[in-house]
């Protein structure tokens, strides 16, 4: 009686890793991170200028009082009241859709074009070379079709 051998935990996470969804994933973060330094650098030189033109350029600067009188420290502690930080919020929110708006432009509109596009030619191979195998088909019944004639013909001569 052979036992049949167990994969090791080793060649289990050797297996894991070398999926192809795992190294998408790392090859992701990495960009991600790396396209997160862009993101910052637009929201810190085009964004907070702006803003700051109406205003000033951190928005973590706006806030409003829930209950009088709001006073907070210069670490951000709450000495009193209830202070709504409604700046960090806008600003985080800019951020997430100037990331989104350049995610999409920039990588998944092309993306999407790009594949549609190589759809499009598949599709047009495709129906090329149907067209050409029913045009063979169409030739060859047509050449059958005229070997029954011919030997139709030739049978009513004898």
């Amino acid at each position: 009686m052979s036992a049949k051998k167990k994969p090791s935990v080793w060649q289990g996470f050797k297996a894991f890793l070398m999926r192809g969804n795992v190294v998408d994933l790392a090859v992701a973060v990495v960009v991600g991170a790396a396209f997160t330094n862009i993101v910052n650098s637009v929201v810190k030189g085009v964004i907070n200028p702006l803003v700051g033109a109406i205003g000033t350029q951190n928005l973590d600067h706006y806030s409003s009082c829930l209950k009088a009188p709001c006073q907070v420290a210069a670490d951000g502690t709450v000495k009193s009241g209830v202070p709504i930080l409604w700046g960090s919020v806008l600003g985080a929110t800019l951020t997430f859709v100037i990331t989104a708006a350049v995610v999409y432009f920039l990588m998944v509109l092309p993306m999407s074009k790009y594949l549609a596009r190589q759809v499009a030619q598949k599709a047009a191979r495709e129906g090329t070379k149907e067209v050409i195998e029913v045009t063979e088909l169409e030739v060859l019944k047509e050449i059958r079709d005229a070997l029954v004639a011919q030997r139709g013909s030739g049978h009513d001569e004898r």
